[in-house]
């Protein structure tokens, strides 16, 4: 989610897939939301990965909940990378280090400022 000024993204929650549209559903009623950014699985080449076999269908059943809201795809690799660097570079513990929602809670952190940053280079 970013601040209401949309300059910098701050880390949400980690959800489990199954969960994943109630959540946002329930987000959205809450709060006011433009678009959602999701992070594009792709290969050094710039091409879909594989993952994105798993990740089509969730985003289309989630488009037709969320319906007009705009979902967006953004670029995410070496977002783990850059995760675990934050995360080493602000001493967190080795085992909190291990806890993949914590990776994935910055990674999509990373995702969200990244795409907000491209949106300011375009103005």
């Amino acid at each position: 989610m970013t601040d209401p000024l949309r300059i910098v993204a701050n880390g949400l929650a980690t959800v489990a897939t199954s969960s994943l549209i109630d959540f946002i559903k329930g987000y959205i009623s809450r709060e006011p939301v433009d678009l959602i950014v999701v992070g594009q699985p792709t290969t050094m080449k710039g091409e879909p990965s594989d993952s994105m076999r798993y990740l089509t269908p969730v985003i289309n059943r989630l488009r037709k909940e969320v319906a007009p809201l705009p979902i967006v795809f953004y670029d995410e690799r070496f977002t783990s990378v850059l995760a675990h660097r934050a995360m080493l570079d602000g001493g967190m513990k080795k085992m909190a280090r291990r806890d993949k929602a914590i990776v994935d809670e910055i990674s999509a952190t990373i995702i969200l400022n990244d795409y907000l940053q491209s949106r300011q280079n375009m103005i």
